[in-house]
C-alpha cells in the first residue's frame, strides 16, 4: 500500500513530524509531495521561506519518509497516477477547489482511500514565522558577525 500526502513543508516542525509519522503507519511505502514556490504562490500570499530543494532534502532525511517528489502545478492527479497511490492523506482544510475535486474523483474511480487528518494545534509554520517577527521587534537589533 502506497501512502501519499502533499504540502508546503516550509520550516519543518513537530506538527509536520506528527503528520508524517502517522502517514508512514498507514501503508508499506510513504511518499511526500512538496509544492513548488510557484504553486504555493498561487494560493497563499507569501511563498515559502525555505527553497524547494532544501524542503525536499529535509523531508528525505526523515526516517519515516520513503520518497519525496515535487509538484509544479496545483494538480494532485498526476502524481497520484504516477505513484499509483492507494491512500491519499489530506488536511482538515481540504475544501472543494477544482484540483481537490479532481483528485477525489480519480482516487474514488480506482478504489483508493482518502484519509483526512486534523492539524496539530500547537504549532504551524505561520505561527513560527509570526513568533520570529514578533521577537525581532522586541528590544534592539544586534548585528552579528559570522567568522
Amino acid at each position: 500500500m502506497l501512502v501519499y500526502t502533499v504540502g508546503t513543508f516550509d520550516m519543518v516542525h513537530v506538527g509536520h513530524l506528527d503528520l508524517l509519522e502517522y502517514c508512514a503507519t498507514l501503508g508499506d511505502k510513504f511518499v511526500v509531495g512538496v509544492a513548488s514556490d510557484e504553486v504555493v504562490g498561487s494560493y497563499k500570499r507569501n511563498v515559502p521561506v525555505i527553497p524547494l530543494d532544501q524542503r525536499m532534502r529535509m523531508l528525505k532525511a526523515l526516517e519515516c519518509v520513503d520518497d519525496v517528489v515535487s509538484y509544479n502545478k496545483l494538480d494532485y492527479v498526476t502524481n497520484c497516477k504516477d505513484l499509483n497511490v492507494d491512500i491519499f492523506v489530506i488536511g482538515e482544510d481540504w475544501g472543494d477547489k477544482p484540483h481537490n475535486i479532481a483528485v477525489e474523483k480519480y482516487l474514488k474511480s480506482k478504489g483508493a482511500k482518502i484519509v483526512q487528518v486534523s492539524y496539530n494545534p500547537l504549532t504551524s509554520s505561520t505561527k513560527i514565522k509570526q513568533n520570529v517577527i514578533a521577537q525581532s521587534h522586541k528590544g534592539k537589533y544586534v548585528a552579528q558577525t559570522i567568522s
